[in-house]
């Protein structure tokens, strides 16, 4: 089986991480987002992974090798010379996805954490025997999103409502899908998109279903849903491998430290925090609701909360950094001082307190 991620755009929402690696490669729960999804793909049969991307194409590539070889999948690139929106990069990368087998084929967007099952999404595609199988997940607030409205029994879909005025259901697309071959001969080779022009279409001939995602849902694109993504994956990994978390009197609910990491004494860490290979957390810290990234600091009795600390940056002693503050590479938090959702670009020093959230040059 082969799958395509859509990568696309410049990751801005994700800004300062992305200014030092393409979105799909910032770390998430302590491994490159898209790895999670390869290494799920993977899990199910797939063969070859091709990454439809506009942006950096060489810095994945050359990222990915490594991986290619200890996965043993086979991972390539096709690129866009203008953006193509989310549909184009399927035609553009036809003769990758189309084999003759027959055989259906994933798309997903680059983004999106879940418990990804792809066993289940393979099986109801098959058992109803349409073109094209999108998973959907419930949410709680359906006018902020585009609503797919499906038939209760079979998960048929009738129709797309965009930000619906009046209830017509909570489900939404939740950027998963398995398509049969014959989509692509529906795509012509320009910018398109696969929400608003291809779905409807294929909804229309009655050939598109919708399966219920079960397990959490979160699009991490951008801080705020990072760590909310971030609390969802450790409350699945909780109940699916509980021991990859962290234990111990220092830890405080749902916690995940690499193995290479070193955690000082008295420290309080967690709920809903990742500390990534390399890390030093020295003594009296406490860390809650954050990412602490490869080869980062944290000084003695700092406190950091609701914040991502990015690549080999550190935060000095009794500082405290909160509100979705976000450090990107190599960035320097000197001792005591307070930063209030400052969002810090790489290769910096913050000498002086950050007292209402802005950005930081």
């Amino acid at each position: 089986m082969k799958a395509l991620i859509l990568v696309g755009g410049f990751g801005t929402r994700l800004r300062p991480l992305t200014l030092s690696v393409p979105k799909p490669l910032v770390d998430f729960a302590n491994k490159p987002m898209i790895l999670h999804q390869i290494e799920a793909l993977k899990d199910v049969g797939v063969t070859e992974v091709v990454l439809a991307i506009n942006y950096q194409p060489e810095v994945m590539l050359n990222f990915l090798k490594d991986f290619e070889s200890k996965l043993g999948i086979k991972i390539t690139c096709s690129q866009e010379t203008e953006p193509m929106g989310t549909a184009g990069p399927l035609a553009l990368a036809r003769d990758k996805l189309d084999d003759g087998s027959g055989e259906p084929f994933f798309v997903l967007n680059s983004d999106v954490i879940s418990e990804y099952p792809f066993a289940e999404l393979i099986e109801f595609h098959k058992s109803h025997g349409g073109e094209a199988t999108i998973m959907v997940t419930k949410v709680d607030e359906p006018s902020k999103y585009g609503v797919v409205v499906t038939e209760e029994e079979t998960g048929k879909v009738e129709r797309f409502v965009e930000k619906p005025k009046v209830f017509v259901g909570n489900k939404i697309n939740a950027g998963i899908y398995l398509l049969s071959p014959s989509v692509l001969d529906r795509i012509e080779l320009k910018p398109t998109s696969i929400e608003k022009e291809v779905f409807p279409r294929i909804a229309a001939d009655k050939g598109l279903f919708a399966m219920v995602l079960p397990g959490f849902w979160m699009d991490i694109g951008q801080p705020r849903d990072y760590i909310t993504g971030l609390r969802l994956y450790l409350e699945s990994l909780r109940k699916r491998s509980p021991a990859r978390l962290a234990s111990g009197a220092h830890v405080l609910g749902n916690v995940l430290v690499h193995e290479t990491a070193t955690i000082g004494e008295g420290c309080l860490i967690g709920p809903d925090v990742a500390v990534g290979p390399g890390c030093v957390v020295e003594a009296g810290v406490r860390l809650s609701r954050c990412t602490v990234m490869r080869g980062a600091r944290v000084k003695k009795h700092a406190c950091i909360s609701g914040s991502i600390v990015g690549w080999h940056s550190t935060v000095g002693k009794w500082a405290r950094v909160e509100n979705m503050t976000i450090l990107g590479e190599d960035v320097h938090v000197c001792d005591e001082v307070y930063s209030n959702g400052g969002v810090v670009l790489p290769h910096k020093e913050i000498k002086s307190s950050i007292l209402k959230p802005e950005i930081v040059m």
